[in-house]
């Protein structure tokens, strides 16, 4: 059983962990420090969880109170997770109530992780300080409270992304009638500002050059070996390189495409691939073509690599966080395409997974210039070839083409 002083000397760790009680009671401590207690019970042959507020504001002593309630509800044979609901729509729909709604209908339109993250963020840091509250009447200060309380934690950018996400809570609350006004509106220039950093990117063709040779030179795995030298060749965003399927490529046809789900502007994106690009995915094909991702991870073939495993292996390779991301290969290719080789800009933002518009303001198909695109990402290769080549066989490391 639990004690006060137990559960005062709790600790947040990497992901949520439970310390049970008795009789189907425990605490949730979650990632981010909250302290929630939870009833576990059966009801009708199904396990259920009921919410039974948050420590310190519900102490020890509270919290086993309201498990008898609970449990002297269930004997009477009423779900106490059903009556609650009832009472809450009675008195007016809560703010945890509107916002499970919210993600439930608006949920299958994101990705999965997507989905889990704003889910997350909402039971982690707004449910338990407002959850139980009214919707209509949540106010511009109480909302500021709980923002306040992610900042104290150094999450200045949580911060900001949990206003944006009860905003639309709070919008659709009005839309089917349970608010009066958004308060997370009068928040703006509340929070502390969120600092810019602009992601570090090799530009100059000269540095490009040494970049690929370190590349080659690169002495860790052959999946992360392959995914380093694959990167500057296709310019996807990191998390696109590093969750890539098998199933979405076409060898044959010397095609990638990721669905729209794992894009960021949710739009599908075809790269063509250049030689180059096809004799890495070959190289790598006998080690982890029998399974789901391109490049897994070292610990388990069933989830794609970390998103760490670029950058420790550029900073292995000698390239500092000031000169190089993992995202700056699509800075590189960006400016050197346009400045050096003269492509056509509308070519290069295809590529890049932009939005780009017709003269009419209507925005391209994704598969738009496929022709034009593939011939664009095989003299871009050809170009880093050319780059990463000794100085004196070609006479250049920069070298240039007409449009």
């Amino acid at each position: 059983m639990l004690t006060d002083a137990a559960i005062r000397k709790a600790k947040p760790s990497g992901k949520q962990r439970k310390m049970f009680d008795s009789r189907g009671l425990f605490l949730l401590v979650t990632p981010a420090g909250g302290k929630l207690w939870r009833l576990k019970y059966r009801f009708s042959g199904k396990e259920k969880l009921l919410a039974l507020g948050a420590y310190p504001d519900v102490p020890l002593a509270a919290a086993r109170d309201r498990r008898e309630d609970a449990r002297r509800v269930i004997a009477a044979g009423i779900d106490p997770s059903a009556q609650r609901r009832a009472e809450k729509e009675a008195s007016g729909a809560t703010f945890e109530l509107v916002a499970r709604e919210w993600c439930d209908k608006f949920g299958v339109q994101w990705s999965a992780s997507h989905a889990e993250t704003v889910l997350s963020r909402l039971e982690q840091n707004v449910f338990p300080f407002l959850g139980t509250k009214v919707t209509r009447e949540v106010n511009a200060p109480e909302l500021l409270d709980v923002l306040r309380r992610i900042e104290r934690r150094g999450a200045n950018e949580t911060a900001r992304r949990v206003r944006q996400i009860c905003g639309q809570v709070f919008r659709y609350a009005i839309a089917t009638g349970r608010a009066d006004r958004d308060p997370s509106a009068d928040l703006r220039g509340a929070l502390t500002p969120v600092k810019v950093e602009h992601r570090a990117a090799i530009t100059d063709p000269k540095k490009a050059a040494g970049l690929l040779r370190a590349l080659d030179a690169y002495e860790g795995t052959l999946i992360v070996q392959c995914a380093l030298r694959l990167a500057p060749l296709v310019f996807v965003r990191p998390g696109e390189l590093r969750k890539a399927e098998w199933s979405e490529i076409d060898l044959d046809r010397a095609e990638w495409t990721i669905p729209a789900w794992r894009m960021k502007m949710k739009q599908t994106l075809t790269v063509p691939l250049a030689r180059q690009a096809v004799a890495i995915l070959r190289q790598i094909y006998p080690v982890t073509g029998g399974g789901k991702y391109v490049f897994p991870s070292a610990r388990s073939v069933s989830r794609p690599m970390s998103d760490n495993a670029i950058l420790a292996a550029l900073r292995r390779s000698g390239i500092a966080a000031e000169e190089m991301t993992g995202h700056g290969f699509r800075a590189m290719a960006r400016t050197i395409l346009d400045e050096v080789l003269n492509v056509r800009v509308d070519l290069i933002e295809h590529q890049l997974g932009h939005a780009v518009k017709d003269p009419n303001g209507r925005a391209y198909n994704r598969t738009a210039f496929i022709s034009d695109r593939a011939a664009m990402m095989q003299q871009w290769a050809d170009y880093l070839d050319t780059l990463k080549s000794p100085p004196e066989a070609t006479g250049t490391e920069s070298g240039t083409a007409s449009r």
